[in-house]
């Protein structure tokens, strides 16, 4: 009796096994065909069914396990494959195998009770699977409700009595009751909205443009950051002009087009979502932290963005607009999603009344009809990825248009390439500013040259590829300095860079996890004196040293500075005694003569346009003559991809083994010997040549050896 009454806890528990099932051959059964929206999924023998069971299960959505907290407290029964023939033993494999890969729960309603079909145990077979039920009072007939998980964040007067509004991410009437946590409490006419959900007025939307008001492209550089940590490797971003039928008229429309991982429907509404929980821990392999870059970046540039994404086996379209909101007092935001299910795409977390809803309300609103939407899903290859995002009705500048745009000449020409502008093209303030030549501030271009530590993704703009330029790798007479602020290690890399010495620019370039955050950050004697550091570049990756162990980061979450903190301070301390300590070594000491004034880098490097590794290339070589596709078969690296990418060689100066004509490698002593022949050989050829007065007679007086001990003297010195 006590065995028996164990097995009975394990079943209604979910840990039933295989062995486990066979005790429960003499129990009620009854045969259920299992469906989904119709179609025939397989043939089952349900063991402890629940009462008034109807011999067929329809499924109606299917949702992530973790949304369903109170399963744990419902009525179970087992689901046993009965197959009545091949094609069902294979719907009925692909079904538990989707379900147990993706932690998906299978939802479906009749008359008297819900049902929840769970997704198998890793590792256990799919002969049979666990199904939860619970009793209704009385079915529901929202069409919002039916949709778990409902994507439409608003549909006013779509149903009663769910008229209530509902905000981002807030699942609409679901009859899952998540919101209450308890099962038995299902009537809809229970639920109380007003204290479950939080409202957000449109006009919220325009507060979230302020974020970036400072500056246009810190607002593109968080779609930069989105396609990076999707891991794409090629981002377009462009102005094209397009016909709006909203308007009747021609307008401008911004572009951001990768082929990274692409988004699910979870994702997406994730990414719409105002407001989730940040990361515990600082992922070094990550930017996006905060959750608000796509809103804050879209609602900067422009009043409507339009989201069309693609994964593996799934796709959505999500519309974020303050015209389709305008004149609401609660904020709503449409999204579709499609899922891969076998050779077709279907709606997903929609019902059909809701996806028609949000579907005209893109097509009102936005200059997409079904065909323009057609086409740009045509974009993604057959079994592509990535992610479009369109936005219109651009910020203002005056009369014209904040943004300003020049498509260039065609043809791969290195010069009159297209840009996108900031019209105003202001500099930036920053202590000790001499010049007005800061191209990076105004110049869309310019800045995503730098905008990574390692660049590896390829960037357009304008349809014309940006040449990357990492700093690092451009410096001449080069000083790699270690230290460590506050027990965290740091490395800074300083250098002269001829562009910068001929724009008048200096100062540190901070990033952090890899992406530019502070440029031209003056420290030290910059801060006074902007012409003393002219040309001096500072490079630095702080990405350690601004997180904390609980994930906390000291990064401002547009991610265009640092907070004001006791690490910061420091690091501004540390930073100002490196580059005053460079200046007066490297800089202020050196002899000026005709043509020092040119800072060529110690080492000319080129990136390879296939495997996207940088080559170092031979001394004295112009990179200025390779082609702008440039391959690492071609001249002078004549190798190939799969070689090892050479690092820079830190702590390296040139400027005396320059001077000397010997590697500052070389050993010591042979330098003597070398010195000595050359003495030796010296004396010969002005004893022979009796015309030569370049000596004077003093120095001709000397004898060889008194030569020799001269020259190892300056030696030494050196």
């Amino acid at each position: 009796m006590v065995a028996t009454w164990y097995v009975i806890l394990g079943f209604m528990m979910g840990d039933l096994g295989a062995e486990d099932e066979l005790s429960f051959e003499d129990r009620f059964k009854q045969y259920v065909m299992v469906k989904k929206d119709g179609k025939i999924i397989c043939s089952t023998q349900c063991l402890n069914p629940p009462a008034n069971t109807p011999s067929i299960w329809n499924i109606k959505h299917i949702l992530r396990q973790d949304k369903f907290d109170f399963l744990s407290e419902l009525s179970r029964c087992l689901l046993r494959r009965s197959p009545e023939n091949s094609h069902q033993e294979k719907e009925w494999h692909a079904f538990l195998g989707f379900l147990q890969k993706y932690k998906k729960v299978a939802i479906g309603e009749h008359e008297h009770f819900q049902f929840y079909i769970l997704p198998p145990k890793e590792g256990s077979p799919f002969n049979y699977t666990f199904a939860c039920y619970r009793e209704r009072e009385k079915p529901s007939e929202c069409p919002v409700g039916k949709a778990s998980g409902s994507t439409s964040h608003v549909i006013e007067d779509a149903c009663s009595p769910c008229n209530e509004e509902a905000v981002i991410g807030a699942q609409t009437c679901d009859l899952s009751a998540k919101v209450s946590g308890r099962p038995e409490k299902t009537n809809v006419q229970n639920i109380s909205l007003e204290s479950n959900f939080v409202h957000a007025n449109p006009s919220y939307l325009k507060t979230l443009g302020h974020t970036h008001s400072g500056w246009s492209f810190g607002a593109i550089a968080e779609f930069v950051d989105n396609s990076r940590d999707a891991k794409a490797t090629k981002l377009e971003i462009s102005i094209d002009i397009i016909y709006s039928r909203v308007v009747g008229r021609e307008i401008p429309m911004l572009c951001i087009i990768d082929d990274g991982c692409g988004m699910n429907h979870q994702e997406m509404l994730q990414m719409v979502s105002f407001g989730h929980k940040q990361p515990d821990a600082d992922d070094p392999n990550r930017i996006g932290r905060f959750g608000i870059g796509f809103k804050t970046g879209a609602m900067k540039l422009g009043k409507d963005a339009l989201v069309l994404t693609q994964t593996t086996n799934s796709r959505s379209i999500a519309f974020l607009s303050q015209t389709l909101n305008e004149g609401k007092d609660n904020l709503e935001i449409p999204i579709v999603s499609y899922y891969r299910y076998g050779q077709f795409m279907e709606l997903d977390k929609q019902n059909e009344t809701l996806f028609k809803h949000n579907l005209k309300a893109i097509k009102e609103f936005s200059p997409f009809d079904k065909y323009f939407i057609g086409q740009k899903v045509g974009l993604f290859s057959k079994d592509g990825t990535g992610t479009h995002i369109y936005i219109w009705n651009l910020e203002k500048w005056g009369p014209n248009y904040s943004l300003q745009w020049e498509s260039g000449i065609t043809g791969g020409s290195s010069f009159h390439q297209g840009d996108i502008l900031i019209r105003s093209k202001r500099v930036r303030a920053r202590p000790g500013q001499m010049t007005q030549m800061v191209p990076l501030d105004y110049s869309l271009r310019s800045y995503l040259e730098v905008i990574f530590l390692d660049p590896r993704i390829k960037i357009y703009v304008q349809k014309s590829q940006v040449k990357s330029r990492p700093l690092a790798r451009s410096l001449n007479r080069t000083v790699v300095e270690n230290g460590t602020i506050m027990g965290k290690p740091v490395q800074l890399t300083l250098g002269c860079n001829q562009l910068e010495w001929e724009e008048a620019n200096c100062g540190i370039f901070l990033y952090w996890h890899g992406r530019l955050i502070e440029a031209y950050k003056r420290v030290g004697s910059m801060m006074h004196n902007g012409d003393r550091g002219r040309g001096v570049i500072g490079v630095i990756d702080v990405t350690n040293l601004m997180a904390e162990d609980n994930g906390h980061v000291w990064v401002h979450n547009n991610k265009q500075g640092f907070q004001d903190c006791e690490v910061y301070a420091e690091l501004e301390k540390w930073l100002g005694e490196k580059s005053d300590k460079y200046l007066d070594e490297h800089v202020d000491k050196v002899e000026l003569k005709p043509g020092s004034g040119v800072y060529k880098p110690d080492n000319e490097w080129v990136q390879c346009d296939k495997c996207r590794k940088w080559r170092m290339l031979s001394h004295g070589f112009n990179s200025k003559t390779l082609p702008l596709q440039w391959f690492c078969y071609m001249k002078p690296f004549n190798g190939e991809c799969e070689r090892s990418e050479q690092e820079v060689e830190p702590g390296v100066i040139t400027i005396s083994s320059k001077r000397l004509g010997y590697s500052s490698t070389e050993d010591p002593e042979e330098i003597k010997r070398k010195l000595s022949r050359q003495a030796v050989g010296t004396s010969k050829n002005v004893g022979e040549n009796d015309s030569s007065h370049s000596m004077d007679e003093d120095q001709a007086k000397k004898s060889p050896a008194q030569k020799r001990k001269r020259l190892l003297r300056s030696c030494r010195k050196s």
